[in-house]
C-alpha cells in the first residue's frame, strides 16, 4: 500500500512539474492534475510490471529505449483520457523524462 502511494505522489509530482513547461497545461488545473497523477501512479503500479514482461524483447532489440516509449505512450492516453494538453511530442519526451526521474530517485532509492 505504501508503495502504491508513492507512485500516486510520484504521479502527481511528475506531471505539476511538467505544467512548467511551455506548452502543457490541464484543464480545471488541480482536480485534473490530480486525477492524471493518480491514474498514472496507479498504471505504473498494477500494470507496468505486466507490460515490461510481455516487451521484454523489444527492450532487449533497443536497449531498453523501448521503455522510454511506452512511458511516452502511457503518458500521451492519460494526455487525452484526462483533458490535459501536452501540445507536442518535445514536451511529452520531457514529461516522460520528469516522471521517470522522479521514479527514480523516489521510488527506486
Amino acid at each position: 500500500m505504501r508503495r502504491l502511494m508513492f507512485h500516486i505522489l510520484v504521479g502527481i509530482l511528475g506531471i505539476w512539474l511538467a505544467t512548467g513547461l511551455p506548452k502543457v497545461s490541464f484543464e480545471g488545473e488541480i482536480a485534473s492534475l490530480a486525477l492524471a497523477g493518480f491514474v498514472l501512479g496507479v498504471i505504473n503500479f498494477f500494470f507496468k510490471p505486466i507490460l515490461d514482461i510481455l516487451t521484454f524483447p523489444l527492450k532487449i532489440l533497443t536497449f531498453g529505449l523501448f521503455t522510454l516509449l511506452m512511458n511516452m505512450g502511457i503518458i500521451w492516453i492519460i494526455d487525452i483520457l484526462i483533458l490535459g494538453n501536452i501540445f507536442t511530442l518535445w514536451n511529452l519526451f520531457l514529461t516522460t523524462i520528469i516522471v521517470w526521474i522522479l521514479n527514480i530517485i523516489i521510488i527506486k532509492k
